[in-house]
């Protein structure tokens, strides 16, 4: 049975920095491209930041030159590293991540259960 868990979440203060994290475990060949959404009360979810397999990264706009991307393949773990946070940050979220079952070119969405991220002012 596959879970992704994330975690790192919190309250911290504008300008201030966290770490969120995204563990993959359960028994899988591998994952092909691993991304960090959020979602405000009231607003649809939005993608963050990607990264694919190979390490190629994609950011929003809102985020870029703040927030980074990465991964640890040999721990099946994502990360978002948050700098420079704004009260406009806060929001669930959410890891997703797409799983090879096996050789095949067969892909598998799995999402997480989201950590909650709140900026104050």
């Amino acid at each position: 049975q596959v879970q992704v868990v994330e975690s790192g979440g919190g309250l911290v203060e504008a300008g201030g920095s966290l770490r969120l994290s995204c563990l993959v475990s359960g028994s899988i060949f591998s994952i092909d491209s691993m991304a960090w959404y959020r979602q405000a009360p009231g607003k649809q979810r939005e993608l963050v930041a990607d990264i694919t397999s190979g390490g190629s990264t994609n950011y929003a706009d809102s985020v870029k030159g703040r927030f980074t991307v990465s991964r640890d393949n040999a721990k099946n773990t994502g990360y978002l590293q948050m700098n420079s946070l704004k009260p406009e940050d806060t929001a669930v979220y959410y890891c997703h991540a797409r799983i090879r079952f096996s050789r095949d070119y067969v892909f598998v969405n799995y999402w997480g259960q989201g950590t909650q991220v709140t900026v104050s002012s």
